[in-house]
């Protein structure tokens, strides 16, 4: 008997602008969105969380920021690893490094990560998951500490993103070596989770495609759905804003947006 699959459409960056939020809400109620990550200092993070509360069927959980984007603590409590306006800077690989060999960065990244699951806490939403902006996540220093405090919130779901270089080839793009290294390097969050006790899904796709997930693209994906639990997520905005120009320039925003509109739930 074939194995069941199962799939998820999700949305991140909820709470960065109002075009976001508008695209969650709109993809919700007439499309196949289920569930949505915020930026709890995103600022729109307040019109999120007021769209949220109109919408019970949405799922929401926490988009932790630890890279390109606000903090919750400010610059004065997180000297060692945010800029002097309180943000965090867009290069990965040196906040990477400076997680992992720094023991004042990693005290510093606790107390954000604490106050971001606080500020998600104080919105009142149910905590259905957590995940990290930029995949963050995928750091061990960064996993260890957002899941042993996110449990004390009642953190009961992450995502992994795992992405599956032959269902990626399948649908006509071949794998990069990058992506075959960052698949095997997802095992080790994986690890973490199930240590934990914590759900994921099987598979994550979003990730090769980031930002360009268009009508044509989930049609092919869907035709080869592999085995198990999908969750595909997006980066949908009724329009492209100042703000995500400047961060996202490249992306397809309201494309996203059309695709989610498409797919019957």
């Amino acid at each position: 008997m074939p194995e069941p699959r199962s799939v998820v459409f999700s949305a991140d960056d909820f709470g960065l602008t109002e075009s976001v939020n508008e695209a969650v809400e709109i993809a919700h109620r007439d499309g196949c969105l289920t569930q949505a990550s915020l930026m709890v200092a995103g600022d729109a993070a307040a019109d999120a969380v007021a769209r949220a509360k109109r919408l019970p069927g949405l799922k929401t959980g926490l988009h932790l920021v630890l890279v390109e984007g606000a903090s919750v603590s400010g610059h004065e409590r997180l000297s060692h690893i945010t800029q002097a306006d309180g943000r965090f800077g867009s290069e990965q690989a040196p906040l990477g490094v400076r997680y992992f060999f720094s023991a004042a960065a990693r005290r510093e990244l606790e107390t954000e990560i604490r106050a971001q699951f606080e500020a998600y806490r104080a919105t009142g939403l149910d905590l259905h998951h957590a995940d990290c902006h930029k995949h963050m996540h995928l750091h061990p220093t960064v996993a260890a500490l957002m899941i042993r405090v996110g449990r004390e919130f009642g953190l009961r779901r992450i995502r992994v993103p795992a992405e599956p270089p032959a269902v990626l080839a399948a649908c006509g793009t071949p794998a990069r070596m990058g992506d075959l290294m960052l698949y095997r390097w997802s095992s080790v969050l994986r690890r973490q989770a199930r240590r934990a006790g914590l759900a994921t899904s099987d598979h994550v796709f979003g990730i090769r495609w980031s930002g360009q997930m268009t009508g044509a693209r989930i049609t092919r994906l869907l035709a080869n759905l592999p085995p198990g639990s999908s969750e595909i997520y997006f980066h949908p905005a009724t329009r492209q804003d100042g703000e995500l120009a400047r961060l996202m320039p490249d992306y397809r925003h309201r494309e996203e947006l059309d695709a989610l509109l498409s797919v019957s739930r």
